[in-house]
C-alpha cells in the first residue's frame, strides 16, 4: 500500500513524485465512509506500520468526467475510480494491475468504470512527462482503445520483483522500448512521433496535473485515486491491495441495493 509524494507548486509545469506508504484511506461522505470503515479493519499489523497520513484535499474541485477521458469499464457505471497516476511511478505499476483486476471483475457487468488521469512527477522520475505526452498522443490518434492498449504494454513491460510477498523493486520504464508500446497500440508510428515532437497535447496533460494539484493544494502523490457514488466522492491514497478495493466496492454495491453492509 504505497504511493510516491511530493510537494509541488501550482505552476502549470509537471511534477514527480516520492516513496511514502499510505495505507490509510480518507473519504468523503456518509456512504462511502461507511464502506471503508468496515474494509478497514482488515488492515494487517505489518501494514499499520507502514501507515502514514494519507493525502485527502478538496475532491470537489475534480473535474467533471468527459468523453475526453480515458475510460475502461462502464462510464455509467456506479462507481466510478478516478486515478491520477505516473506512467513512470513505481507503485502506480503495482496499483494498475489491481485496477485492471477490479475491472475484470466488475467492469463487464457495469458496476464499476476506471477513468485515468495524468500526475506526472517530473522531480522523481525524469521521463515521467514524455510519457504522459506519449499516452496522449496515442490516445488522440488511436482513441480510447489505443491509450488502454498502450498504457498495459508499458506496464507489462515492467517486472515487480517481490521478496516473501511483499514488493521489494518495480522495473523503470525502458524507454527505448517506447515504439514498441505504441505499435502495441496500433498506432501510426511517423503521426506518433510528430505529435509528441509539437506537444500536441501537453494541454491536456497539464490539466489532468493542475486539477490534481487544485485538489490537494500541491501535496501530491501517486497514485492518487478519487472513489465517485453518486454525487459523493472521497480519496484512496496508494496503491491500495486488490482486496482492499474489492472490499470497499463490495460494500459500496451492498449499501446501493439496500443491504444492511457487514464487516469483511
Amino acid at each position: 500500500m504505497e504511493q510516491e509524494t511530493t510537494t509541488a507548486s501550482t505552476s502549470r509545469t509537471p511534477l514527480r513524485n516520492s516513496m511514502l506508504v499510505p495505507v490509510a484511506i480518507l473519504l468523503g461522505f456518509a456512504m462511502i465512509a461507511t464502506a471503508i470503515y468496515f474494509v478497514g479493519g482488515k488492515t494487517s499489523p505489518q501494514q499499520a506500520d507502514d501507515t502514514t497520513s494519507a493525502l485527502a484535499g478538496d475532491t470537489s474541485a475534480i473535474n467533471p468526467i468527459t468523453a475526453d477521458d480515458h475510460i475502461r469499464g462502464n462510464p455509467n457505471a456506479p462507481i466510478i475510480i478516478v486515478e491520477y497516476s505516473d506512467l513512470e511511478c513505481p507503485w502506480c505499476r503495482v496499483f494498475h494491475d489491481t485496477m485492471k483486476k477490479i475491472i475484470d471483475e466488475y467492469g463487464t457487468g457495469g458496476q464499476v468504470a476506471w477513468v485515468y488521469r495524468q500526475l506526472p512527477l517530473q522531480q522523481l522520475h525524469p521521463n515521467a512527462p514524455t510519457l504522459a505526452l506519449a499516452s496522449e498522443c496515442v490516445a488522440g490518434l488511436g482513441g480510447n482503445d489505443a491509450f488502454w492498449k498502450f498504457t498495459d504494454a508499458l506496464n507489462e513491460s515492467r517486472q515487480i520483483h517481490y521478496v516473501g510477498g511483499q514488493v521489494q523493486s518495480v522495473d523503470p520504464t525502458d524507454m527505448n522500448k517506447l515504439n514498441d508500446f505504441v505499435a502495441a497500440a496500433g498506432v501510426n508510428q511517423t503521426d506518433f512521433e510528430q505529435c509528441v515532437q509539437n506537444g500536441t497535447y501537453q494541454d491536456k496533460v497539464e490539466e489532468d496535473f493542475n486539477n490534481a494539484i487544485a485538489m490537494t493544494g500541491g501535496k501530491v502523490g501517486t497514485p492518487y485515486n478519487i472513489i465517485m457514488v453518486g454525487g459523493e466522492q472521497g480519496v484512496i491514497n496508494g496503491a491500495q491491495s486488490y482486496e482492499t478495493v474489492k472490499g470497499i466496492i463490495d460494500n459500496l454495491l451492498g449499501q446501493l441495493k439496500g443491504e444492511t453492509v457487514q464487516q469483511q
